[in-house]
């Protein structure tokens, strides 16, 4: 059974080193759990959707909450998947430099990356409709 969770952090270190060794480590761990996903980073907060077979998502973010370079780690979505939505990625990253401003202040109050201050619903959409504006780095 696939399974897609969407969750939010906030960075400890928001150095573009300790940011790029997440992603390292993601593509690295995720092709051998069949986990797939996308990573949206910007000022300080992570939101990030992975996809997968229950067991191995529900270790990730088992994982995930328990990470030190993690805090503030909120579930905001879960669903049973008939498919994925972001299969191509081992772990996509949205490119925040490309993205308008637009886009964000449709699903926010503010022009900026807060998924804490909207529904799950409203952050899955936008990471759906950033993936598909914005460019993707680390295409699997």
């Amino acid at each position: 059974m696939l399974v897609r969770l969407l969750y939010a952090s906030r960075a400890v270190d928001r150095s573009d080193v300790a940011i790029e060794a997440i992603l390292t480590q993601s593509r690295h761990f995720n092709p051998t759990s069949g986990i797939t996903g996308i990573l949206c980073y910007g000022g300080g907060i992570f939101l990030q959707a992975i996809e997968g077979g229950r067991s191995p998502v529900s270790e990730l973010y088992g994982h995930i909450q328990q990470d030190k370079r993690h805090k503030d780690v909120i579930l905001l979505h879960y669903e049973e998947i008939t498919e994925r939505r972001f299969g191509g990625w081992t772990m996509g990253q949205v490119n925040m430099s490309k993205i308008n401003s637009s886009i964000l202040l449709k699903y926010a109050e503010k022009p900026e990356l807060d998924p804490y201050s909207v529904s799950g619903q409203v952050s899955l959409a936008l990471l759906e409709e950033l993936m598909a504006t914005a460019s993707i780095i680390g295409r699997a």
